[in-house]
């Protein structure tokens, strides 16, 4: 992080006896993929500009043990799992916030089982609720005329139901905001979930983030958007295979927000 973006951790709020508002899950991506931390880096923008008292667990977070589990490695997952839920426990967390969806569905579907309880909310929730709370506004609005095409993450979309608070915080910039035939319940995998991101694809006639670009391209996108660092690198390669990166981006959600401050 650069020095105007203090991120407090939960060691820290322990030593002086206070708890955060919430635990920002920061996830491997947002931790190591130098695109995934800019994510990181704009959702903390924003946690400041609503002035959130928010923590991370910095050198205590470890990975959630989620693509262990799609892979069938439940043994290496529980390991994770038991490890994490253990910290999380001992700091006395009640309210985790991540960007990853993997992250998101984990810790919120699968967590319980081994222990661990928690109130997990995905960013574009948590973002929605501070439009709502009226603790966060855009100030500058650079979206006008332009064209946004949402892409639903599997792991917030169809696993776990929710499509609307993506689309509700786009829907705070004035840019057009154009579906993909296939979107919400229909939507089309960007082909990186289930641990399909770290091994080759089957053979077939096209990759299954090419196939995605293709819908996102049909409705003529300035920005394609999504809320999940592994979405956002599959749609990004599809965009270059398109030879379109000179003129269509693919962002996060909460990084469209953080330009609008």
């Amino acid at each position: 992080m650069s020095e105007q973006l203090k991120v407090p951790t939960m060691a820290e709020f322990m030593a002086e006896g206070k708890q955060p508002e919430i635990l920002f899950w920061v996830g491997s991506a947002g931790s190591y993929d130098d695109r995934a931390k800019k994510i990181t880096k704009a959702f903390v923008k924003l946690l400041h500009e609503a002035k959130v008292d928010f923590a991370v667990l910095g050198t205590e977070e470890s990975a959630t043990g989620d693509i262990a589990k799609r892979v069938g490695n439940e043994f290496l997952f529980q390991m994770q799992a038991v490890m994490n839920i253990e910290i999380l426990n001992g700091y006395g967390i009640k309210r985790i916030v991540t960007c990853d969806p993997h992250s998101f569905n984990c810790i919120k579907n699968e967590y319980p089982g081994l222990g661990g309880t928690y109130d997990v909310i995905h960013h574009t929730q948590y973002i929605k609720e501070l439009f709502e709370t009226g603790r966060l506004t855009l100030k500058e609005d650079k979206f006008k005329g332009k064209r946004i095409t949402f892409h639903d993450p599997c792991y917030l979309g169809r696993a776990n139901k929710e499509y609307d608070a993506p689309r509700d915080v786009l829907g705070k910039t004035s840019a057009t905001l154009t579906e993909m035939k296939r979107h919400k319940s229909t939507a089309l995998c960007c082909g990186a979930g289930g641990g399909q991101m770290f091994k080759e694809p089957e053979p077939g006639t096209m990759d299954i983030n090419v196939l995605r670009t293709e819908d996102a391209l049909k409705t003529n996108p300035d920005i394609i958007a999504t809320g999940c660092p592994y979405c956002n690198t599959m749609m990004t390669d599809g965009v270059k295979y398109k030879e379109k990166e000179g003129s269509i981006v693919v962002k996060d959600v909460a990084e469209i927000i953080a330009e609008g401050l």
